[in-house]
């Protein structure tokens, strides 16, 4: 029984962070584990009481706690959660709640899948400026749309009546 509670653990103590062993578990990754064993029911056992008991159970100056520590905290906890029954026998109901549990990650974002990424790259989808890089077909033009070529025709741009000069000082 002890096995499976040390597996649950370790499991949880090093939910959250790469760097820890699993060896030694904080507060944070200590409530996770109560409110996700249901060992946290909301009235004789509550956030505030499973704080507490963390802080009796760890040493002075800590942050952390080991397994030792830890079943000193499931006893404390189980004589809360379980009154009535004898201190061993509310550690095994803890134990029993423990069994096979892992962190959950309910409401965790996840990834979106590639729809975001043909959403923003659908080139029919363009306006402004952008559009005018591409063709119909979607392929890109080039430097031909991304630089407005520049009239060497000698008129200024805009004029109507482009090409007419000749025409007019021939005769």
């Amino acid at each position: 029984m002890a096995s499976e509670a040390e597996k649950t653990f370790h499991r949880f103590a090093a939910f959250g962070d790469t760097a820890s062993s699993g060896s030694e578990m904080n507060n944070k990754n200590f409530s996770k584990l109560c409110k996700d064993c249901n060992i946290m029911d909301g009235k004789t056992v509550t956030s505030n009481s499973v704080d507490i008991v963390f802080s009796k159970v760890k040493a002075k100056n800590a942050r952390t706690i080991t397994f030792q520590q830890f079943q000193e905290a499931m006893k404390e906890l189980g004589q809360m959660r379980f009154k009535g029954k004898n201190p061993d026998e509310a550690l095994a109901e803890i134990f029993k709640l423990m069994e096979g549990k892992e962190p959950a990650t309910t409401g965790v974002t996840k990834p979106t899948t590639a729809g975001a990424v043909d959403r923003l790259t659908d080139t029919s989808k363009y306006t402004g400026t952008h559009k005018e890089r591409f063709d119909q077909t979607g392929k890109g033009k080039g430097i031909e749309g991304r630089e407005d070529k520049a009239d060497s025709s000698g008129y200024v741009s805009g004029y109507k009546g482009t090409g007419t000069y000749d025409k007019k000082s021939s005769k």
